[in-house]
């Protein structure tokens, strides 16, 4: 499964208004995996940034100066994110800048979203948490996610924070099912009344300890779920009690 975790920044709200791209971000997950090939590009907008953007992001014309246009880079781009599900908090805003500069760029080019799944995460939040603040930085106090490193917006930043808040969310625990159980009508499973036992002739399972790297993760998660929890980490408790 590959997924984009993407963000931009604009030269201001409205791309019906002449608004353009200066800034596209992307962090690939494969299997729930950052994999480190990431998508990142600064592009000249050939118009002025809102002083009020440039507020919120801190890029200016002269920075951009010697940037690529988008139709510069445009191809490399649709060539990254073609047939990946896109993760994008408040989708339509990003989404609707870059079918803008897609059209700009070639006429009758496609939208984004005929060529990407979107999953847009304010949505997602808003129903997990309705009538609740579900910014980014609301997302990041609530699950614990380190951004006190984000003075400003910046498109890939944005996209590495919203890739942790993207798996805190959607990284609860899953019911597993080891089969053999017959599902209900409603679809959902019946409790199991006959154990099965297992091939005495089986072979043996081969055990693979973690390593350091996993270890140092497990331990952190542990110490974030202890942290956002009010009744405390139940698996930390189990291990000072042994």
């Amino acid at each position: 499964m590959r997924q984009i975790v993407l963000d931009t920044e604009t030269t201001g709200l409205d791309p019906r208004e002449g608004h353009r791209l200066i800034e596209i971000g992307c962090i690939e997950l494969i299997d729930r995996r950052l994999t480190r090939n990431n998508f990142h590009q600064y592009l000249q907008p050939d118009r002025e940034i809102d002083a009020e953007a440039v507020e919120v992001h801190g890029i200016t014309n002269e920075f951009l100066r010697d940037k690529p246009r988008f139709a510069e880079i445009a191809e490399a781009f649709l060539d990254y994110v073609t047939g990946a599900e896109l993760i994008i908090h408040n989708a339509a805003f990003d989404c609707g800048f870059i079918d803008h500069e897609l059209g700009r760029w070639r006429n009758g080019a496609a939208r984004i979203g005929s060529l990407c799944a979107v999953t847009d995460t304010l949505v997602m939040a808003r129903r997990l948490h309705p009538g609740q603040r579900n910014s980014l930085d609301a997302l990041c106090k609530r699950y614990s996610v380190d951004n006190s490193h984000r003075d400003l917006h910046g498109a890939l930043l944005d996209a590495e924070i919203l890739a942790d808040v993207y798996l805190a969310m959607t990284g609860g625990q899953v019911v597993m099912h080891l089969g053999g159980e017959p599902a209900s009508e409603s679809g959902g499973r019946k409790a199991v009344t006959e154990r099965g036992r297992l091939d005495p002739d089986r072979p043996r399972l081969r055990v693979v300890p973690a390593d350091a790297q996993a270890q140092a993760a497990h331990a952190a998660r542990l110490a974030a779920i202890a942290k956002a929890s009010p009744d405390g980490c139940a698996w930390l408790k189990l291990e000072s009690a042994g």
